[in-house]
């Protein structure tokens, strides 16, 4: 089996990667589509947040108002407040995915989707946290794939994805060098990964360099299972 966490800046194509690394064959799960489910009501990520950022996050219908937690948590400086409750619960559900499906076929390559895995680590430091599977990605993580893209690109990549009105598509691109901002560097990222993708826009390009990385990641992940058979 093998651990493989799939990272990137805003936009960088990671979704893209995800899905073909899906068709290949790896188990893929997204980091975010978790978030989202643990941010529903009758979660206790949910109630968490709420006592934290009062009323105002609940919107008429009962769930989270979104674009105002977004608001307080990018804008207003209560990011790392929101992260402390949200990544805890987000990282203990991606372990007891990868769990079940180790269960299942040992030589698996379970793929976690995550444009914060090391941003994760570096906010449990800056809490106090020097051990444990927040401080440290290695204790999630057997390799990091990390794809990189030009900032003018992701945000362009983000802006459209947010909204087809021009005057949307500029609001969503100034929201995108927020929160880039707060991301660590590609060049930071790359220097600490196993594996780099370099996404230009090249679709075919993007795709090779997939497929030749999972062939990559199979070898390795039948390795790491046969090892394990003979221990």
């Amino acid at each position: 089996m093998l651990r493989v966490g799939l990272t990137g800046g805003l936009g960088s194509g990671k979704s893209t990667v995800a899905a073909t690394l899906r068709e290949l064959g790896a188990h893929v799960i997204e980091a975010d589509e978790l978030g989202r489910v643990l941010m529903e009501p009758g979660q206790a990520v949910y109630a968490e947040i709420v006592r934290a950022f009062g009323p105002q996050v609940v919107g008429p219908d009962g769930r989270l108002n979104r674009p105002r937690l977004a608001e307080l948590a990018f804008h207003e400086g209560r990011l790392q407040d929101l992260n402390a409750l949200v990544h805890p619960a987000v990282i203990a559900a991606q372990q007891r995915w990868m769990d079940e499906v180790f269960t299942q076929d040992q030589a698996a390559v379970a793929v976690v989707e995550s444009a914060l895995i090391f941003e994760v680590e570096r906010d449990a430091r800056a809490r106090g946290e020097q051990q444990g599977a927040l401080a440290d990605w290695r204790h999630r993580f057997d390799r990091i794939i990390v794809l990189t893209a030009p900032d003018e690109l992701k945000i362009a990549r983000y802006a459209a994805r947010i909204s087809a009105d021009p005057a949307g598509r500029e609001a969503a691109a100034a929201d995108a060098r927020i929160r880039l901002a707060r991301q660590i560097p590609d060049a930071e990222k790359a220097a600490r990964a196993d594996y780099v993708l370099e996404n230009t826009g090249d679709v075919a390009a993007l795709r090779a360099q997939v497929e030749s990385l999972w062939r990559h990641l199979k070898t390795e992940s039948n390795k790491s299972s046969t090892a394990r058979s003979l221990e």
